[in-house]
C-alpha cells in the first residue's frame, strides 16, 4: 500500500527525514482516524510538503509501527516523549500530538528525495495529511 504523507515544512520536517535525523512520524487524535490501523511493515510512504507547492519530494518504507490503545493524557505524553529522539518535534509539533488519546508511530528507513511530481487529490475531499492512496501511479500527474 502506497500513501502521501503531508510533513510540516515550518520544521523542515522533509529535510530531517532525508537525512536520516528523523527517522519515525507521528500522528495522534481524539479518535482512531488515518492512518490508524492502515499502515503496515512495508508500505511506501511519499512525503509532501504542507506549504501548497503541491509536489511529493520523497519517498521511503514503513520499517515499524506502533497503534496505541486509547491513552491518557499523560500516558500519551510519556509516550511520544520517549521516542522524541527519533521524532524530532518542534515545541509546536510536541504540543500538537502529545496528549491525543490515539497515537500512530511510525518508523520510517530509506528515505530518499525523488524527482518532484505532483498528484490528482480530487478522489480526496477531506483533505487530510495523510491519504491512503493505494498505488501512487494511481495519483500521479
Amino acid at each position: 500500500m502506497d500513501h502521501v504523507v503531508y510533513v510540516d515544512a515550518k520544521s523542515n520536517e522533509l529535510e530531517e527525514l532525508i537525512t536520516g535525523r528523523k527517522t519515525m512520524i507521528l500522528r495522534g487524535a481524539t479518535g482512531r482516524k488515518l492512518p490508524y490501523g492502515r499502515v503496515n511493515i512495508g508500505d511506501m510512504l511519499y512525503f509532501i510538503n504542507n506549504d501548497g507547492e503541491g509536489k511529493v519530494r520523497a519517498k521511503g518504507n514503513v520499517t515499524d509501527v506502533y497503534n496505541s490503545d486509547k491513552m491518557a493524557e499523560d500516558e500519551s505524553i510519556s509516550l511520544v516523549e520517549k521516542n522524541q529522539d527519533k521524532l524530532r518535534l518542534t515545541e509546536k509539533q510536541f504540543n500538537k500530538w502529545a496528549g491525543k488519546r490515539y497515537i500512530v508511530l511510525i518508523q520510517v528507513g530509506n528515505v530518499d528525495a525523488i524527482e518532484p511530481f505532483r498528484i490528482d487529490k480530487s478522489n480526496y475531499g477531506n483533505m487530510d495529511d495523510w491519504l491512503p492512496v493505494e498505488n501512487i501511479d494511481s495519483v500521479r500527474l
